[in-house]
């Protein structure tokens, strides 16, 4: 998939014109987010905060000896029977699953719900070669049919109706008008139940990836997780590098958070754990087992000691829910794999800073997905870092428009002066008037403030400062004290 992180405001234009995609946003917050909240509840607040600290410690110790863990994992994968790849980028990652597929003769390929082989943009790459890559994760299964990209991390077609679905899958599937929701989950179920048993290969995601035993932890909610990791011959797993975990006993504490931040439900339905390939004792299960584990602009966060704890997410999709700006554009704005807060942070690192400069901005620093975050990441301080780097560049190599440094430097000069900007806000409590209706601004035209007043209004500037208010109470209450100067 390429990028369009560069069209974000076109894309939230888009968003917000959109009736149904707004009122599929209205469920975000009486949906996952209430749900989320009464599950923190029911485990109350005290051992909620306990777990997530608890795993922030986990992840921060992870990433400080990331290559320990990620050799330890190598190599238990290895004893266990399986093959491990490492990709430096998401072409290389998408190569090396091809490959595995062409050395296999693989025609016919069924996939868990992996973020990460969006990012490797994998099915289309698979198509080109003559390897068909179906989704199975219905959410998945009805972009794919509908050829759009995920809307949501955990949620991917949150934005279609159910009669968008039954159009959809009576165009491409030749089903009945009009099927309700239970109709349309049958014949999901029927179609990609026959692709499950001809399938050469079945490729899945990872939640988390236990260094000390090799075995990679698959976390869904349907049936298809584990179908696609025990029916096919060969299963590949995928993994950004950062979803090690060092032991097996961790799993505990992500295991409480992960569903409760995500969906608040108190445990998944499907909680997989793959080892390797099939050993002889085992009734089901892969002859081949392969880890892939990509990189794609991941040793850049962890470089940079401001940025590094983005890495600690779990991909819950909580700052998503919690978040004031995705619940009115939602997730196609962002215009890459993902959205949200936490793909403002993720997305610059991984398609670069110039292409996803809108990015960082499209927040307003409210600090909700900090406070939802399971396991604490503070993205306020990591966007304002970005908003930074965007702006001001390398030291001493700025990176603002001539408009905005002129904009700036006038704005210097008025606040380092009473006098000038005493004379400057006269100025603007004049050229206010025709704009001004009832004490408010209204879309004004001037270059500065129209795309500020295209969609809110402000309230006008008083007729007279508040120095000048209090200089003549000072005179009237005591009138031997000289004048503010």
């Amino acid at each position: 998939m390429q990028p369009r992180t560069q069209e974000f405001s076109k894309l939230a234009a888009r968003a917000l014109g959109d009736t149904q995609v707004q009122k599929a946003l209205l469920g975000l917050q009486t949906g996952f987010d209430q749900a989320r909240q009464r599950a923190i509840l029911e485990l109350t607040p005290e051992a909620w905060d306990r777990l997530r600290d608890r795993a922030r410690e986990i992840r921060r110790h992870t990433l400080e000896r990331l290559d320990y863990y990620v050799g330890l994992l190598a190599d238990n994968v290895v004893r266990n029977g399986g093959a491990v790849h490492f990709a430096r980028d998401a072409h290389e990652a998408a190569q090396i699953v091809l490959d595995i597929a062409r050395r296999n003769g693989v025609k016919l390929a069924v996939k868990g719900k992996s973020m990460v082989s969006e990012e490797m943009a994998l099915n289309h790459l698979l198509a080109a070669n003559g390897v068909e890559a179906l989704e199975t994760d219905l959410g998945e299964y009805i972009i794919q049919l509908a050829g759009e990209t995920p809307f949501h991390i955990v949620a991917p077609a949150i934005h279609k109706s159910q009669e968008e679905v039954a159009e959809l899958f009576a165009r491409k599937l030749g089903t009945p008008e009009g099927a309700d929701a239970e109709a349309l989950t049958r014949i999901a179920r029927e179609t990609l139940r026959q692709k499950f048993l001809q399938a050469g290969m079945g490729i899945s995601g990872v939640n988390f990836a236990i260094a000390e035993t090799g075995t990679v932890c698959i976390v869904t909610n349907e049936g298809n997780g584990r179908m696609s990791t025990s029916l096919p011959p060969i299963h590949v797993a995928l993994m950004g590098m950062e979803k090690v975990t060092p032991a097996l006993e961790d799993l505990g504490v992500f295991y409480r958070l992960l569903p409760r931040a995500a969906t608040g439900q108190r445990a998944t339905s499907y909680f997989t754990l793959v080892s390797g390939p099939r050993r002889n004792e085992d009734e089901d299960g892969p002859e081949q087992f392969h880890l892939v584990m990509m990189d794609n602009g991941r040793s850049r966060l962890l470089a940079d000691p401001e940025l590094r704890e983005a890495l600690f997410c779990i991909r819950c999709g909580a700052c998503l829910n919690a978040c004031p700006v995705y619940r009115k554009v939602g997730g196609h704005a962002y215009g890459w794999v993902y959205p949200g807060p936490i793909g403002a942070v993720v997305t610059p690192a991984m398609v670069g800073l110039p292409k996803a400069v809108a990015l960082p901005f499209a927040s307003t620093l409210c600090g909700a997905c900090r406070e939802v975050c399971p396991v604490k990441i503070n993205i306020p301080r990591m966007l304002l870092k970005l908003r930074a780097d965007a702006v001001e560049g390398a030291p001493g190599q700025r990176k603002a428009s001539w408009y905005e440094g002129l904009t700036f430097r006038a704005w210097g000069r008025l606040m380092r002066s009473e006098r000038t900007l005493a004379r400057a806000r006269g100025v603007a409590v004049f050229l206010q008037r025709p704009f001004s209706r009832d004490g408010w601004l209204q879309k004004m035209p001037l270059p500065l403030f129209y795309r500020w007043t295209r969609g809110r209004d402000f309230p006008t500037l008083a007729r007279r400062s508040f120095h000048e208010l209090w200089e003549d109470e000072l005179r009237t209450s005591s009138p031997q004290v000289p004048p503010l100067r």
